[in-house]
């Protein structure tokens, strides 16, 4: 009976989460291609893991959403140096429900939203100054309200087709297992570090 990854992920996870001395324990880097074939990577935060994948918010027209869109084909790096994990993942992003972004949407603290709302990703910038005007614009025409979501701002599903765990080892014989999914199920492998 082989393992399940993501069972393993989510006990990683989990550990990570706990560990007081972990400042981002949801951090990811995801990794993209741009329009000439160059892998493009940039650190998002993590919102759930589960069977169907790994989970993660964006603006769908920013440069990562518009990446994905001509091409699907993903990566995600997790580093834990604090307790010595690293996790690789590779495989196929697909949107979220408008449903399930609104769930995090609303799960995100109101400073969080306000910084969304206050700035159009990847766009560029004439100054620090004018952004921080948006922000105080921002704040004063929502007084008290609820924030809603905007339309172009959704999440994806990381459809996992490989997951690479390394725990890391001070004399350097790191403990490497690759799971590939074949046919529907996964295949275990150790792997030289």
């Amino acid at each position: 009976m082989s393992e399940d990854p993501i069972l393993k992920f989510k006990t990683w996870w989990d550990e990570v989460k706990n560990n007081l001395n972990l400042k981002h324990p949801n951090a990811v880097c995801v990794s993209t291609l741009d329009e000439k074939g160059f892998p493009s990577g940039r650190f998002v935060d993590l919102k759930a893991v589960n069977n169907g994948g790994f989970i993660f918010c964006t603006y769908l027209d920013s440069k990562k959403g518009q990446e994905l869109q001509r091409n699907p084909k993903i990566s995600l790096t997790f580093w834990w140096e604090g307790v010595g994990y690293q996790v690789r993942v590779t495989g196929l992003a697909f949107e979220i429900s408008e449903s399930d972004a609104e769930k995090y949407w609303y799960s995100r603290t109101r400073d969080a939203q306000i910084t969304t709302l206050s700035c159009q990703q990847s766009q560029l910038l004439s100054s620090e100054q004018k952004l921080r005007k948006q922000v105080v614009q921002v704040i004063g025409t929502l007084s008290d309200n609820p924030i809603p979501k905007p339309k172009n701002w959704g999440g994806y599903r990381v459809e996992p087709n490989t997951i690479e765990f390394l725990t890391f080892k001070e004399d350097r014989l790191h403990l490497r297992e690759l799971y590939l999914k074949k046919n529907g199920t996964w295949q275990k492998y150790l792997l030289q570090p």
